[in-house]
């Protein structure tokens, strides 16, 4: 689920303090040669890391990259020969030693352009003990024109040794306002930007995302999953038809929908719930289990995306299976 992005890439509307120290930084010649970019997947990282990118491969920037030199040309096709992105193999959730030896390699070599050398490492907690340990030299010793990004949802999961060798950059939530306006604009009404800001919990570009074809097709089929739980269906079963569905997507709406849950349990307020559309479902399950139920459940679906998320590797269709016999045991309750 990915947000189409401009080219040349510029910072978003909420980001704009953070570029100006960033123009500030470069211009007296301070910007540190690794910076680590954090915040909740969907606010922005992946699109100001860009920017930063291109601006430094840039041969004559202005406020943001010119987007028709000769370095901006080549970012655009999709290669530059002074940018090297790091990130998990295909289908796998960790970052190796053999990526980081490639880092290694590239950093010990002169720009071929004449100008920066950038790497962009995402996301930065992925990377093992091992991969963490062979980046600490690169990272000590980068070289003149070198420049680290790293990106991480959840800086604490990285190797304190790698931590402290980069300024740490947190990037901003925008205020409401700002956000609606920019999704407005990118979903083609204020109401369809309301609702999805609202059900991504405040971070515009994961709306975006979520407001995809693919995501909302996702999420009406398990909104009709735990209907037919309630009315009860064979949890087996009904996990049986979400078999070709990311695990993880499943779990992220799941937890999202019990802290909705535990919110409507603990306050009363339907105003507080992120998904209002979901309310008649929450207000059954409300009915028949207690908030301690599902403070329990909703443990098990973090741990199962932690889990994930560190490399581990659950059988997805077991997991599915244990989860929605716990949703549906707590339903019928």
């Amino acid at each position: 689920m990915a947000v189409n992005e401009p080219f040349p890439a510029t910072p978003l509307p909420w980001q704009a303090p953070l570029w100006r120290q960033f123009l500030a930084l470069h211009a007296s010649g301070r910007l540190p040669h690794a910076l680590l970019l954090s915040g909740p997947h969907g606010v922005g990282k992946q699109r100001f890391a860009e920017a930063l990118l291109g601006y430094l491969l840039c041969a004559d920037p202005g406020e943001t990259a010119c987007g028709e030199c000769h370095g901006c040309r080549m970012l655009a096709s999709g290669y530059h020969p002074d940018l090297l992105r790091i990130s998990p193999e295909e289908g796998k959730r960790q970052i190796r030693i053999d990526p980081i030896r490639e880092v290694n390699a590239f950093v010990g070599q002169t720009a071929q352009q004449g100008g920066h050398r950038v790497i962009l490492l995402s996301p930065a907690e992925a990377m093992n003990v091992a991969a963490g340990n062979a980046l600490l030299k690169s990272l000590e010793e980068p070289g003149a024109r070198t420049q680290f990004l790293l990106l991480a949802d959840i800086p604490s999961r990285m190797l304190a040794t790698i931590r402290s060798r980069c300024q740490h950059w947190n990037l901003p939530l925008p205020e409401h306002e700002q956000s609606i306006e920019w999704l407005a604009s990118s979903l083609g009404s204020r109401e369809e930007a309301e609702f999805w800001f609202q059900v991504s919990g405040g971070l515009p570009l994961l709306a975006v995302e979520l407001a995809a074809p693919e995501a909302r097709s996702l999420r009406k089929q398990l909104h009709e999953t735990f209907d037919a739980l309630v009315r009860g269906a064979e949890p087996v079963a009904e996990a049986a038809r979400l078999d070709r569905q990311s695990l993880e997507a499943i779990l992220w709406y799941g937890i999202a929908w019990l802290e909705d849950l535990i919110r409507l349990g603990l306050s009363g307020a339907a105003g507080q719930v992120r998904n209002p559309d979901l309310l008649p479902l929450y207000r059954q399950a409300a009915k028949n289990a207690r908030v301690q139920d599902w403070f329990r459940l909703l443990d098990f679906a973090r741990e199962q995306r932690r889990l994930l998320a560190a490399g581990g590797n659950p059988n997805p269709q077991l997991v599915l299976e244990a989860w929605l016999v716990r949703w549906s045991t707590l339903l019928r309750s």
